[in-house]
């Protein structure tokens, strides 16, 4: 709820705080947790109250069924899966990520911080024994601002258990996720499907990966058959874990380097690879930077598909909120134009369904992508 649609408030609440929502007549709508800004009040029920003590497990149950309904749960192949979207899952300002047998959560709003009691309660008692950790890795996402102790950590550890690292499988493959040292929650989950797809077409090709981070695509094309992968990133951390993961599937024909990625496709000889792989972070977090990200996609797209072989495929992403999906193909038409080359899309991607997007939240639909055939 914006802050304009409120013509009155009862009470002091506090920043995260969880406050009712009534029509002008007096008549409940609704419930959240209040908060200082544009977004008032970010909504958790129409119909009960977001204060009784079985509320997130309630909430956090519904979420795992939708997992289980994905296939997800219980899949020996695949033992790392998004438990909480946001809004997505009906808790708005709450991520919650799941890695055999860990759960890594980021509070993006105050209520949400405040809860993470309730929410590791609520964990516990979903899965059991089966849990061995729950880290809070909040200092990144929480608004800093709001006089919060914002010191990623333990909320729950199992006895004997001590390691900030686990092994996962994703589609078969091995990964190792690190959530105390790596970005985000130490693994993208949302480009599951995507790997899966650069697997698909992989095979025989000459593959750049840029902004590769842990190396999940360039994983799958190595799994695949592809001639030769080149993992690029500017991390010299992200880049040992890649190599860590290329040999813990007994990979070859793979090198690593550690540059800016679009300085190192500056500097890449024309037609060398048949596949490139764009995955950058987000250019745009918010609306004032929209017309830079444009600039800097167009540019970027530019000189992939004009790098890329005759007959080669790009495969391009955004994952920033604010630039929708049109505006993302539209600067990607852009780029090809510049280049003069002739460009068909294939395929139209997005983030896997354990990132569900609620019908009347289309903003959860942040991450878009285009796979595109260079002549």
């Amino acid at each position: 709820m914006f802050s304009g649609a409120i013509a009155q408030i009862n009470g002091n609440p506090s920043e995260g705080d969880i406050v009712s929502v009534h029509a002008s007549d007096g008549s409940f709508l609704a419930a959240g947790h209040y908060q200082i800004g544009s977004i008032a009040v970010r909504i958790l029920s129409f119909d009960s109250n977001p204060s009784s003590p079985g509320f997130y497990y309630y909430m956090i149950s519904r979420a795992y069924s939708v997992r289980e309904a994905s296939g997800l749960v219980g899949n020996a192949e695949t033992t790392c899966f998004r438990l909480v979207h946001g809004e997505g899952d009906g808790l708005p300002g709450l991520i919650i990520d799941w890695y055999d047998s860990v759960c890594v959560m980021q509070a993006h709003s105050v209520g949400m911080f405040r809860a993470k009691g309730l929410i590791c309660d609520a964990l516990r008692k979903l899965f059991g024994d089966s849990l061995k950790a729950v880290y809070d890795k909040s200092s990144g996402t929480a608004p800093f601002k709001a006089g919060l102790n914002l010191i990623d950590g333990y909320l729950y550890k199992k006895e004997g258990f001590d390691s900030g690292e686990l092994e996962v499988l994703e589609n078969g493959r091995r990964f190792l996720v690190n959530w105390e040292e790596g970005q985000k929650t130490g693994f993208f989950l949302d480009q599951r499907d995507n790997r899966a797809l650069v697997g698909k077409y992989a095979a025989g090709r000459h593959v750049l990966n840029l902004f590769c981070y842990t190396g999940g695509f360039s994983i799958y094309a190595l799994s695949a058959g592809a001639a030769s992968v080149c993992s690029v990133d500017s991390s010299a951390r992200a880049m040992s874990l890649v190599d860590r993961n290329v040999a813990l599937n007994k990979l070859d024909n793979h090198t690593s380097v550690c540059d800016d990625a679009i300085e190192f496709l500056g500097k890449s000889e024309a037609g060398k690879y048949d596949l490139i792989i764009v995955d950058p972070p987000a250019f745009a977090k918010h609306r004032g930077a929209l017309k830079n990200a444009l600039r800097a996609y167009q540019r970027l797209n530019a000189a992939a598909i004009s790098k890329v072989a005759h007959g080669g495929l790009v495969f391009t992403f955004s994952c920033s909120q604010v630039v929708d999906k049109i505006s993302f193909a539209n600067t990607v038409f852009s780029a090809a134009a510049q280049t003069g080359r002739n460009v068909r899309i294939l395929d139209r991607l997005c983030q896997g369904c354990d990132h569900p997007v609620n019908i009347y939240h289309p903003e959860g639909e942040y991450l878009k992508g285009l796979l595109l055939y260079v002549e």
